[in-house]
């Protein structure tokens, strides 16, 4: 029988991070929860006075304290919540530190309608003091937003149902988390293996086909068997977004957030256009698997099976690290050794244990360490997994060390891009070392994997979410049925006629947390595409490419992420980058038949 999670305590601490660079212990956390009152009462002091250049610097330096220690306090809380979320105690950290957020942004609220309340002839020519200077993109962000921002009682309103609307978000993560239970499952040998969050794609990449096909229907019955309470939690996620858009005189939903970060809708409308386009790829990769796998038909739950013949390496955290570390050689020393004090420092918690926050993720603050949550299981793709959030990781650490605090925060369109760039470095780098055909075929199954999971699957959970948005808006109602009928029409249309689409896969859409972080997705495509453009330059034009990439990576939210990328060398005005992915796609795909048919 497959050996069972571990309790927390019973892991060793080697392998876990250490968060002493935000507090010593919950004791001292707990101090800095409650200092934060005077904070909110010092910040919140100034409504009434923002009426020149002077008065709004000093607003926006003690809201940046706040800002700082409110991070501080809700990044350590969500961390130690996701160490175990079973633990009531983490919750409860959590809980109020997210209480203590809306209260800020309550406090704060009268700010952006009172410094949008003077003429925009005044406020223009502030952004051109030298008092506001370092605040001067703030300044062109806020200005921008003048015709969606509601009167300060509004806005104070809107700011207090903060707790209410982020209610369906932590309704589907506390059900899936920490609530969510699935049957033990038989592999073709019998042996029973247990099955959770942690697990479930790594039971998926089994060559056992018997073993993927039991794992896939237990996990999908346990989300059936709840499937009307995560359709209503996603519904009421769509509802709020609809209604704050509504309240705010945009267009849409998807209007809304692309304006936040002054990304037009229609890059994401070229995304879907251009991956439509490029639908028969797809199409030649699920044919592929048929192939190689030799298999009558092809299920959902053959997606993830390796492509190579026999026994799938295993490797150590210890190698993982000396893969990672040669892979990012073209990105040079600084970075080298950057990455190597990562995994000295205990930046990562390494391997899953019971209650433990399913996938993976990378968070920081302004003050603190970078901090990456992973559940490594040994696999090609835990390395990469590792790769990808020390990418952003040194994104982060980079941004907040040439950055300003109030211009540290890289904005979610370009986040997915330093992570990628890690995952195509190491996969090319294999690449060029391997001389066996199953171990190449193996890395291929990885490139193409990328190319899969974040460009194609990825610009489908958009339309998903898009489409569900519009559903919605047209008054039609979002529930179980309509939303797993339109998530298996997707499904359909994006993998083609090769895939047989069993009944289960119509609820893998409860599954997906990022649809609580609206209009997020898409991003993981369009980073990818970035990021292809990036690692080629890398390995191929040398020390110009590593000096504007590590310029990029060091510029945070200092500007507009279309005008950060334009100095990473892309240009997103235009389809162009997504459809030179899609090419990088098709000469993997090409490669990979080559590989077969020799």
């Amino acid at each position: 029988m497959a050996e069972a999670l571990k309790e927390r305590k019973d892991m060793d601490p080697a392998y876990q991070w250490d968060l002493s660079s935000l507090y010593t212990d919950d004791a001292a956390w707990e101090t800095a929860l409650q200092g934060l009152d005077e904070c909110i009462t010092k910040t919140a002091a100034f409504e009434g006075t923002l009426t020149t250049a002077e008065a709004i610097r000093a607003y926006f330096d003690a809201s940046t304290e706040l800002g700082g220690q409110l991070s501080d306090v809700f990044s350590y809380a969500f961390m130690r919540k996701s160490e175990d979320t079973r633990q009531e105690a983490a919750q409860s950290m959590y809980s109020r530190a997210y209480a203590k957020y809306v209260q800020a942004e309550t406090a704060m609220s009268f700010a952006e309608p009172e410094i949008l309340s003077l003429p925009e002839e005044t406020l223009w020519a502030f952004t051109e003091t030298e008092v506001l200077k370092p605040y001067h993109y703030q300044m062109v962000k806020l200005l921008r937003q003048k015709p969606h921002t509601l009167s300060a009682a509004e806005e104070k309103l809107l700011a207090g149902l903060g707790e209410v609307m982020a209610v369906p978000k932590n309704v589907a993560d506390n059900l899936q988390d920490a609530d969510l239970l699935f049957d033990a499952v038989k592999d073709s040998a019998g042996e029973e293996h247990e099955l959770n969050s942690s697990n479930f794609i790594l039971l998926e990449t089994s060559q056992d086909r018997t073993l993927r096909e039991n794992a896939f229907r237990s996990f999908y019955k346990s989300y059936q068997n709840h499937i009307h309470t995560f359709a209503a939690a996603y519904a009421g996620q769509v509802k709020a977004d609809i209604a704050e858009a509504g309240m705010r005189h945009y267009e849409s939903a998807q209007a809304m957030y692309a304006f936040g970060e002054g990304v037009p809708t229609t890059v994401c409308d070229h995304l879907i256009a251009a991956v439509h386009k490029w639908m028969p790829l797809m199409y030649r990769y699920v044919a592929l698997r048929k192939k190689i796998l030799g298999v009558s038909e092809l299920h959902y739950y053959d997606l993830y099976a390796p492509l190579s013949a026999g026994v799938q390496r295993s490797y150590s955290y210890e190698e993982a690290q000396s893969m990672i570390l040669d892979a990012i050689r073209p990105l040079g020393d600084d970075y080298r050794a950057t990455v190597q004090r990562g995994f000295r420092e205990h930046w990562i918690d390494v391997y899953p244990n019971r209650g433990k926050e399913g996938g993976a993720y990378s968070n920081s603050t302004y003050r603190s360490k970078p901090y990456i949550l992973t559940n490594f299981t040994g696999t090609l793709d835990a390395v990469s997994t590792i790769a990808h959030e020390m990418g952003h990781s040194m994104h982060s650490y980079l941004s907040n060390h040439h950055q300003p605090q109030q211009n540290a925060d890289y904005t979610i369109f370009v986040a997915e891009v330093a992570s990628t760039v890690n995952e195509n470095l190491l996969v090319e780098d294999l690449l060029s070392q391997s001389c066996d055909a199953q171990e190449k075929m193996a890395l291929l199954n990885q490139y193409l994997e990328g190319f899969k999971g974040t460009v194609y699957r990825q610009t489908m959970f958009a339309e998903f979410e898009k489409r569900a948005h519009e559903m919605a808006a047209r008054g039609e109602a979002l529930h179980a049925s309509s939303l797993s009928k339109l998530y298996r029409e997707l499904i359909a249309q994006y993998f083609g006629p090769e895939l047989v689409i069993d009944e289960e896969v119509q609820y893998e859409w409860a599954r997906i947390p990022h649809f609580y972080s609206p209009f997020y997705v898409y991003k993981y495509a369009t980073s990818y595409s970035a990021a292809v453009a990036i690692s080629d330059a890398l390995l191929h034009e040398g020390d110009a490419a590593r000096k504007r990439y590590l310029a990029f990576l060091s510029l945070g939210g200092s500007m507009d992420p279309l005008d950060e990328l334009q100095h990473a060398g892309v240009d997103f005005t235009s389809p162009a980058p997504v459809e030179a992915a899609l090419r990088k796609f098709e000469e993997v795909l090409d490669a990979a038949e080559k590989l077969i048919a020799e």
